[in-house]
């Protein structure tokens, strides 16, 4: 097989592994605490440790990766993952499991941005728009199928397969990356940012940890908390400034795909933590749909995901990344807005068809921002851009969840029964602030990100055609 297609296909066996694992925990719950003897309520520190440990340790994978190489730092994150799988299984009280899920978060934290690295330095830039669209399916395709696989599991079996079933996954990945995969040499870094690597973990830390409090609990601490973490990420930029080799460079801010890349993509990716988390909500708590049938609406979201995959280099090379960036986001948007028209009297034909629709054109959207912020970093940067991305997107799904808990407190009226009206409402300003990511695209250059679509060597060539008629 070409490189094009074996380095994600590879990487993304991996990422599958820890994406469906992340969510798929949340259906288990129930059963780990009563095997436990635990209350489970007291299950959900599981699913938080494993988001701070997530954030605390995503911006030390670039400085990994560049100090001992993407592949190798890459097949020791899926090693610790699924070490961490085995004694989640294994663990026989609280503490333990939760000890485990932190390990589990710093394997994710590593496995993440040094997949991208990995894609990025192993792929022709001509090539990466097709190697980028297989390697994001398990984005996609892992929210939705975490929780159907969660509940099919506990339905046939122990919550222990949920761990268990990574141990022969990791192995496979990690035999396929040191065997098809080229090893990456490392870039020698001459210090390690301890006061950054600080500072960032405090900040993305309490952010996420802050805001995911939040949305669940709805009172002040965890803003405070939330606030204080971006108080620490403020301070990082003013330590990095003054810092020869920061752990996170800001420098790639120059650059105006990466740019538009995080500015951007930061706002429309709060649909990703979003739409998630209201759908089920809306077809449950007011609906009235069983978590199946709610689950087997909201799938039909990946549907559309592999739809596009099919088409998405077509579209970058027809229209380039400038216009597909800006006009998607708007029709994404409106396939999002288009959500605030459910009600129970709603055909479910209907809402399958408008949520397939939406998880379309939000799979394109996402991998165009995914390869444009690489269309001007050179080899150098790479590590920092992968790291700085993945910190986004995170924080971005965070304030997703976030913003979509407020609104629906404030339309409901304070009332703990929510109403469809307060979804309605929800779905229109989360559409509305998805949609505003077009002015940062907008400003975007006319040929910008044309190499990674294919347009520049198109263009080439026809001069080369019409120079030759010529003579």
């Amino acid at each position: 097989m070409e490189t094009r297609k074996t380095v994600p296909l590879i990487v993304a066996s991996a990422l599958i592994m820890q994406q469906i694992d992340s969510t798929a925990i949340t259906t288990a719950l129930p059963s780990i605490a009563d095997a436990l003897g635990e209350p489970p309520v007291a299950l959900h520190s599981t699913i938080t440790v494993y988001m701070l440990s997530l954030g605390v340790f995503l911006p030390v994978s670039g400085w990994f990766a560049d100090r001992f190489g993407a592949r190798i730092v890459f097949c020791w994150a899926i090693g610790l993952f699924t070490l961490a799988s085995l004694l989640c299984a294994a663990s026989t009280s609280l503490a333990m499991l939760i000890a485990a899920r932190m390990l589990q978060g710093f394997g994710g934290a590593l496995m993440l941005p040094t997949a991208r690295l990995i894609l990025v330095r192993s792929v022709p830039r001509e090539e990466l728009v097709s190697a980028m669209v297989l390697m994001s399916m398990p984005a996609v395709i892992g929210p939705a199928i975490g929780p159907l696989f969660g509940g099919f599991i506990i339905g046939i079996s122990s919550w222990h397969w949920i761990f268990w079933i990574n141990l022969p996954v990791g192995i496979i990945a990690i035999a396929l990356t040191l065997t098809l995969i080229d090893k990456i040499p490392p870039v020698e870094r001459t210090t390690f940012d301890f006061t950054g690597f600080v500072l960032t973990g405090i900040g993305i830390g309490a952010v996420i940890f802050g805001l995911d409090s939040f949305a669940r609990g709805m009172n002040a601490g965890p803003l405070v908390l939330a606030a204080t973490g971006l108080a620490a990420l403020a301070l990082y930029i003013l330590h990095a400034r003054r810092t020869k080799a920061p752990i996170l460079d800001l420098k790639l801010f120059r650059h105006p795909t990466f740019r538009a890349s995080l500015a951007g993509g930061s706002l429309f990716r709060i649909s990703m933590g979003a739409l998630p988390f209201m759908l089920p909500l809306l077809m449950q708590e007011v609906f009235g749909y069983t978590p199946l049938q709610s689950g087997a609406i909201t799938f039909v979201s990946t549907i559309g995901a592999f739809g596009m995959r099919t088409i998405t280099k077509r579209i970058l090379h027809r229209f380039g990344f400038r216009s597909v960036l800006f006009w998607n986001a708007l029709i994404a948007s409106f396939s999002m807005a288009l959500c605030a028209l459910f009600t129970p009297g709603t055909a479910p034909v209907i809402m399958i068809f408008v949520i397939l629709l939406a998880g379309f054109f939000r799979a394109l959207q996402f991998t165009a921002l995914n390869t444009i912020a690489f269309a001007e970093t050179d080899e150098a940067e790479m590590s920092h851009a992968t790291s700085l991305s993945q910190m986004a997107q995170r924080i971005a799904q965070s304030v997703g969840v976030a913003i979509s808990a407020i609104l629906l407190q404030f339309y409901s009226g304070g009332s703990e029964t929510l109403t469809n009206h307060a979804f309605a409402m929800a779905f229109i300003v989360v559409a509305v602030i998805s949609a505003s990511s077009c002015f940062s695209f907008f400003r975007l250059p006319r040929n910008a990100g044309d190499v990674l679509a294919g347009r520049k060597m198109a263009v080439m060539e026809e001069q080369i055609k019409e120079a030759e008629a010529a003579e």
